[in-house]
């Protein structure tokens, strides 16, 4: 079983502040279970911004549900063992397996790759295709909080 909070951006920065020591929100963020006083059938536990999914929706073009979908599944993989930072490309890839299988679009780990902070440090997502009712628009790029 996984504990699943969907929260605003104060409250993510706040335990992204406890638990990682970033004094900022983040989009989603992963306990797993064996942490005191946890269940023992529990897996672990995953917070996700709303406000931080609704951003990342719009600028990539598809609902915040799906978004928040894809976050839920980003946690699950690190509640399962996996380390994008650290294992040559097995989390990014069974990530997008399981994206396909689900009908999802781009997911956490290939995006990172097209991340960059701008001149002023404001990191931004750079979408290369952004369908929106039915079409495909050229690159864009939006402020994405972390």
């Amino acid at each position: 079983m996984v504990d699943v909070l969907v929260t605003g951006n104060a409250e993510m920065k706040s335990l992204n502040r406890r638990f990682r020591g970033k004094d900022k929100a983040t989009d989603v963020l992963s306990f797993p279970a064996g942490r005191e006083g946890m269940r023992k059938q529990l897996a672990g536990e995953i917070a996700v911004s709303a406000e931080i999914a609704a951003q990342n929706a719009e600028a990539l073009g598809h609902s915040a549900a799906k978004e928040v979908k894809i976050l839920v599944l980003h946690g699950i993989l690190h509640l399962s063992g996996y380390d994008h930072e650290r294992d040559s490309g097995q989390m990014a890839r069974r990530e997008k397996q399981l994206r396909a299988r689900l009908g999802l679009p781009v997911g956490l780990i290939e995006r990172a790759s097209e991340r960059s902070p701008d001149r002023r440090g404001v990191t931004r997502v750079v979408i290369t295709s952004v369908r929106r009712r039915g079409r495909v628009q050229g690159k864009r790029s939006r402020k994405v909080s972390q």
